[in-house]
């Protein structure tokens, strides 16, 4: 027994059991990804650097890191070694982009199997495939509107998620159309009363994907739900950061997205409080 207790000792104090363990990590624990786009601003920006957990809804194949080759078979057809939970509404996702499995993308699961997503001239509406018994108890307070006969909410992220938000200075909605036209778009065109929309409703064990950043984001809404077989993880933390001017961002360094998140809240929250008063003062004044 103490003969192969020396043995294991050596194994891993040796550079072949440094490797081992370094890539058995990067296969199955955790892997850095770079934020390269601004598809997740606020939430996420670009030049971070996310620790991404790959454990959150399986065990992916393992990847040989940056030449992304494929070093088993996928004996279940699903992408993993072994199956686990699907990812949420409302989750942030890592996954394999469709068009090129070696690319991974970062995108807020806004839809899942069942569900029917509009996109209209101001923004996602969603209809959970529950139905309207469940959207009268879970979106009590959301705005909803009727399209083809039911009742969708409007983007119901929005108000959950403090970096889900509409750039004014770009219109994706008439994108949509000029890619549409050009057939690069996933979703079918539709219209009612005179207004167009495009529809989606999501397949079996696929997730509609969509940047926070919903005016400036490349996602399903061009290419198409995600499924379950190039799910990868979820960001953990944020590992390092930096800008375009090479300044280093301390204050997101080491957080997860959920403390950016509620810091994030709190600062529109205070935001907000000040905006109030500010605006009881001038009533007061006039």
């Amino acid at each position: 027994m103490h003969r192969i207790l020396q043995i294991l000792r050596w194994f891993w104090d040796s550079w072949i059991g440094v490797i081992l363990l370094v890539f058995t990590i990067l296969f199955f624990v955790g892997q850095v990804f770079l934020i390269p786009s601004g598809s997740m601003i606020s939430t996420l920006l670009i030049g971070d650097l996310v620790l991404a957990k790959k454990f959150s809804y399986g065990i992916p194949l393992p990847h040989l890191p940056w030449v992304e080759w494929q070093i088993v078979p996928d004996f279940n057809g699903n992408g993993h070694l072994f199956e686990g939970e699907r990812p949420k509404r409302g989750e942030i996702v890592i996954f394999r982009y469709p068009l090129n499995p070696k690319q991974h993308y970062v995108k807020r699961l806004v839809a899942t199997e069942g569900d029917e997503v509009i996109y209209a001239h101001n923004g996602l509406y969603l209809r959970p495939q529950e139905g309207d018994a469940y959207i009268a108890q879970h979106y009590a307070g959301d705005s909803k509107r009727m399209f083809m006969g039911k009742v969708f909410v409007y983007d119901p992220y929005y108000t959950r998620f403090p970096g889900v938000h509409y750039a004014p200075e770009n219109d994706f909605f008439q994108d949509l159309f000029y890619l549409y036209n050009n057939g690069k778009v996933a979703m079918s065109l539709h219209q009612e009363n005179g207004e167009p929309f495009f529809y989606l409703q999501v397949g079996k064990d696929e997730f509609f994907m969509m940047g926070d950043n919903r005016n400036g984001s490349s996602d399903s809404r061009i290419w198409g739900a995600v499924p379950y077989s190039k799910i990868v993880g979820t960001p953990w933390v944020v590992g390092f950061s930096i800008d375009s001017d090479l300044h280093v961002r301390w204050n997101r360094i080491g957080k997860s997205v959920a403390t950016l998140e509620s810091e994030m809240r709190a600062t529109r929250a205070a935001e907000d409080s000040e905006r109030a008063l500010i605006d009881a003062a001038n009533e007061l004044a006039q």
